[in-house]
């Protein structure tokens, strides 16, 4: 009996052996470097300390690319080489630019200003749905209040308000600072959308929903380098020239 047990309890161990190397050879096994999903206007490359802090999946705008690839910097490049496009060398938005790469490495203004677009058409789209919880994610708490407010009055009137992106036509950096490690960078979209807004009888009160606008908004995002918190929320808006 208790050869006939042995030799059934190697075999039983043989066998879990041979199933754990084929779990992980198909699935990999955890490294400890990889990414998690990124959020909105955030950075391209993880957070300078570690990010423990859990986050809400519901709202994550996905920047192109961003299964945990991290953009292709030449950290070689001279200012003028990795700004151009964007920066004039030796301005002001150049040099703060410079401090925001010296800061973190990978920040990549191309990548940047893709996740802002991103996040330009869901906070349009959020404030016309009244998404309190989306807006709350991605705006400052003054901007915030700002939108909530907008919102509030509006649902009073029994109003609601639709809103298609017809296409971003553009968008680009138009300034950059730092100030204590806090860094601002602004935004000019030019966009077509169609909007409309109907009363509580369903009559439009605004817009139309047959007619393209072109409409130009210059927004500002604020985020502290190194911070765990890889967000850019929006601190600033207004309509642009």
């Amino acid at each position: 009996m208790q050869d006939s047990f042995d030799i059934t309890t190697l075999i039983f161990i043989v066998l879990a052996i041979f199933v754990v190397w084929r779990l992980r050879s198909v699935l990999g096994q955890k490294t400890g470097s990889e990414q998690p999903p990124l959020d909105p206007i955030s950075r391209r490359d993880p957070p300078l300390r570690p990010n423990t802090a859990s986050a809400d999946q519901d709202n994550v705008v996905r920047l192109p690319g961003a299964n945990g690839a991290r953009p292709t910097i030449d950290a070689t490049a001279t200012a003028a080489e990795r700004w151009k496009g964007f920066a004039e060398p030796g301005t002001a938005m150049a040099r703060a630019l410079d401090e925001i790469a010296r800061a973190e490495p990978s920040f990549d203004a191309a990548s940047f200003i893709e996740g802002a677009q991103s996040a330009y058409e869901m906070i349009v789209s959020a404030f016309a749905q009244g998404d309190r919880k989306t807006l709350k994610d991605l705006l400052s708490r003054e901007v915030y209040e700002g939108f909530e407010r907008a919102i509030t009055e509006r649902e009073q009137r029994g109003e609601k308000v639709e809103t298609t992106f017809v296409s971003v036509d553009k968008a680009e950096i138009t300034g950059a600072e730092v100030q204590s490690k806090t860094a601002q960078l602004s935004l000019r979209f030019l966009s077509k959308l169609i909007t409309v807004t109907r009363d509580a009888a369903d009559h439009v009160v605004d817009g139309s929903p047959d007619t393209v606008v072109d409409v130009t908004d210059v927004w500002t995002f604020e985020r502290a380098l190194g911070s765990r918190d890889p967000n850019w929320k929006l601190v600033a808006t207004e309509a642009g020239q």
